[in-house]
């Protein structure tokens, strides 16, 4: 039998996890209860709601990106088919960009399955040596460090940071994520500060959810983000200017 536990649909009521949707559902739920409640078969804790929303919330935009670009590129090219923009630009939410935070978080609950809560600082330093010298060797990358412009530290950081302190999620897997950012900079000589990805990774590890929902997080947070990148280059252009930018920056080409 080809069936799915999440819902299905008889003439007369659409049911959800053994909720009816039009009585039980719709204005009774807010969208962080319909995630939790379609993903993981249960409501969210108000701690986890916090935590959830600040996630969606952090990943939303950052203004021109590779996700918002390539959106507004195929935009420009079928207007009347804004599902393709949008996919466009969650299709690149691989391991370089946005999906890293599942990486981050399978990193850190790899890293610290071994830790406490309570592991000194040099424990956690010696699992941060350990687990750097292990992705080395095998040519793997480390996530949750470092960004091309926030080279002084991440801004969200902090916020993020005193999120998870003030609802129980600030843990070993926040504290070895620093402790990698603290061995690449002052053993290692690299300045690598934590990052946005590597926070978000320490928060759904500490939550103990599935990896994979970091990454669906950040896709449904950005797809608010890319809507709103389509919806102002229908009132205010600018993808193609942004590719007869790059037309002209090679000089082979002859433009009128």
């Amino acid at each position: 039998m080809v069936k799915t536990e999440i819902g299905y649909t008889t003439t007369d009521t659409i049911m959800v996890r053994g909720k009816n949707l039009s009585t039980e559902i719709i204005g009774q739920f807010d969208f962080i209860d319909m995630i939790f409640f379609t993903t993981l078969s249960r409501m969210p804790t108000a701690q986890e709601k916090t935590m959830v929303n600040a996630l969606l919330v952090t990943t939303a935009d950052h203004g021109i990106t590779p996700s918002s670009l390539a959106a507004r590129l195929t935009y420009i090219g079928a207007p009347e088919s804004l599902q393709g923009a949008v996919a466009t630009g969650l299709l690149g939410a691989g391991s370089v960009f946005l999906g890293t935070m599942q990486n981050a978080t399978e990193m850190l609950l790899q890293g610290a399955a071994d830790l406490t809560d309570d592991a000194t600082d040099e424990q956690l330093r010696d699992t941060a040596r350990a687990l750097i010298q292990q992705y080395k060797q095998e040519r793997r990358s480390i996530f949750g460090v470092g960004h091309p412009i926030h080279v002084d530290g991440d801004p969200r950081v902090p916020t993020l940071r005193a999120l998870s302190q003030a609802n129980g999620y600030y843990g070993k897997h926040w504290r070895l994520m620093e402790a990698i950012s603290d061995v690449f900079t002052r053993e290692m000589g690299k300045k690598l500060p934590l990052n946005a990805v590597g926070a978000i990774g320490s928060i759904v590890a500490a939550m103990g959810l599935d990896p994979m929902v970091a990454r669906g997080l950040a896709l449904v947070g950005r797809s608010a983000g890319i809507l709103a990148h389509c919806m102002e280059e229908k009132q205010a252009p600018m993808a193609r200017e942004a590719w007869e930018h790059v037309l002209r920056a090679d000089p082979r080409n002859v433009l009128p």
